[in-house]
């Protein structure tokens, strides 16, 4: 299938919240990565998601050049071609891009978008994210409503983020303490600057302790009833029935089964997963690597063995790897076997 179109993104989300699925948004930073995202997808039988963050797209250019906008336009088109040769729907995403960078990646990327729709295209990616975690709530609600209302106009989702996610992740560090969990009172500020939907579609990244990188049991303390609270409070307020928030968790890498499943109840319905695809992709490259040495490399004066040094032969288990790590990805969310080609 092609890459989703707006109201086939918005089907899925929908479809997920209703039937208390997510589906993992995977971080992707190469054609390679784009193939073996998609392939675990199509193995599991699910829709999915695919992102590229500030620093993913940045090497994608090239990594002496470092052109964000570039790098993502370069891995869109690219997975708008691959995505074709597959039986499922793969939604393009941009992760976590803070204020100070939204002049350099996601504005320039929806203006892209903005002219493909004006010439009766569909956009390039299907949503953005604008992390505003690092600015007082007042302000990042502000411009969240700024980039709401261009982001409709564009067919575009919008995804915000409410709260700190705390460890690292392209370049972005925030400390592990009690500011990792969002409350009541956020949920509701941000309904209130947003709207329930009557304004645009958009996903809420708030926060219950979420950690990026993996860290050993005990060191992350997850509270996924902080999600239930939210949406509680929204719905007294509001209305828009018991989950009116489609939520985003992040930080996901090594949470336990009964954390993803409470989280994704409560209306998580993308998640996503980076640090443990990217182990997944790498760990057998490094296996390969040590057991075929002789013949990667030109050992005293050989010329070792080119079909162990093609980049090929260990590209092609690398994509396994990380495919393997994606369809028990879908598993665990409970996507899989959800696609809406069926």
């Amino acid at each position: 299938m092609p890459i989703a179109t707006p109201e086939v993104y918005a089907e899925m989300l929908e479809k997920a919240k209703a039937g208390s699925f997510a589906y993992p948004a995977i971080n992707i930073t190469s054609s390679s990565t784009i193939t073996a995202a998609i392939q675990g997808f199509a193995e599991a039988g699910s829709d999915g998601i695919i992102q590229v963050s500030t620093g993913g797209a940045e090497y994608a250019s090239g990594s002496t050049v470092k052109d964000m906008v570039r790098g993502a336009e370069a891995l869109a088109e690219y997975a708008h071609h691959v995505a074709k040769g597959y039986g499922v729907n793969i939604a393009l995403h941009t992760d976590h891009c803070p204020a100070d960078k939204l002049d350099k990646y996601v504005r320039p990327l929806l203006a892209i978008s903005e002219e493909r729709v004006k010439n009766g295209r569909d956009p390039l990616f299907q949503s953005h994210m604008f992390d505003g975690s690092a600015v007082p709530l007042d302000e990042n609600l502000s411009i969240a409503a700024e980039l709401l209302e261009r982001s409709s106009a564009a067919k575009v989702i919008l995804e915000i983020e409410v709260g700190v996610v705390g460890g690292e992740e392209d370049g972005v560090a925030n400390e592990i303490n009690d500011q990792l969990y969002s409350t009541p009172e956020d949920a509701i500020a941000t309904a209130k600057a947003l709207g329930v939907g009557e304004k645009g579609y958009y996903l809420t990244a708030l926060t219950f302790g979420n950690v990026h990188g993996v860290y050993k049991p005990g060191n992350v303390k997850l509270k996924p009833e902080v999600l239930k609270a939210a949406q509680d409070a929204v719905s007294k307020e509001f209305g828009g029935g018991d989950k009116p928030f489609a939520l985003v968790f992040h930080g996901g890498s090594g949470s336990t089964a009964e954390e993803i499943g409470q989280a994704v109840d409560f209306g998580v319905v993308k998640m996503n997963i980076d640090t443990d695809t990217q182990y997944a992709y790498t760990r057998p490259v490094a296996d390969f690597m040590l057991k075929n040495y002789d013949g990667v490399l030109k050992v005293d004066g050989e010329v070792g063995n080119k079909k162990q040094y093609d980049p090929r032969a260990w590209g092609k288990i690398a994509e396994a790897g990380m495919a393997a790590r994606v369809k028990e990805a879908c598993e665990h969310l409970r996507s899989a076997g959800t696609s809406l080609n069926g």
